[in-house]
């Protein structure tokens, strides 16, 4: 196993994957690696497209099961747990952002942001409010009551962001989150991620082709000869 983690205390570990593996028949995307993501922590994966990213951010979501090996989540083993408990650890602990919003267009982007909230049995005041504070965070104050049709690329991808830390999880997973955007507003919408990520103390684990958006976090990784190794800021 390639072990892609400096050593770290036990209780600062939010996610760890034990020798994590993912096949597709007698198609190999992951080998046996091992990764470890502190509180607090921000790390960049790297790997040409196929390469096996968007399986790993599946795996550590569980949304995929991996083929060998096991997933813990602040220390709870849980990719082989029942769908229902992987469904309220994922609703409760993890936020996910992709490369392109998925917000609900019938939906304001304060209807969009609280909705994950509502689910989780939030009143609607609560809801609105918490979502409020997020947009407002990453500079939508202006914007609540805009839906998606109204509000520019920049401004939908931040919606995303605010609606992936809605529900306060502890890691937050995003897979090209600013693939779709121009350099521009690719540096801004990073820049609100990055910000709320570190004021809201969150551990995040960020898949980008961009090496130097990656450069930003704490760490990087790559995925190479389909395992995960620990990358020099320098040489990327």
């Amino acid at each position: 196993m390639n072990d892609s983690t400096p050593a770290r205390r036990q209780s600062d570990v939010v996610l760890r994957l034990e020798g994590v593996e993912r096949r597709y028949g007698d198609l190999v995307i992951l080998q046996p690696s091992d990764f470890s993501l502190a509180r607090g922590e921000t790390v960049a994966l790297l790997g040409p497209s196929g390469s096996g990213k968007s399986s790993l951010l599946h795996i550590a979501g569980l949304l995929e099961r991996p083929s060998a090996g096991e997933v813990y989540i602040e220390g709870e083993a849980v990719s082989r747990l029942p769908d229902a408990a992987r469904t309220r650890i994922r609703r409760d602990k993890l936020g996910f952002v992709y490369q392109f919003h998925h917000l609900l267009p019938e939906f304001s982007a304060l209807g969009n942001v609280s909705l994950p909230l509502l689910i989780a049995g939030k009143k609607k005041s609560e809801a609105e409010k918490e979502a409020a504070r997020l947009l407002t965070a990453l500079g939508l104050g202006e914007r609540l009551h805009h839906q998606p049709g109204q509000l520019s690329g920049g401004e939908q991808q931040r919606t995303a962001i605010a609606r992936a830390l809605a529900n306060n999880p502890k890691i937050l997973l995003a897979d090209e989150p600013t693939g779709n955007l121009d350099p521009k507003t690719s540096d801004v919408v990073f820049d609100s991620l990055l910000g709320l990520v570190r004021a809201e103390g969150l551990a995040a684990l960020v898949a980008t082709h961009d090496h130097r958006l990656a450069r930003r976090l704490d760490r990087i990784i790559v995925i190479r000869d389909q395992r995960l190794c620990l990358a020099d800021k320098e040489s990327v």
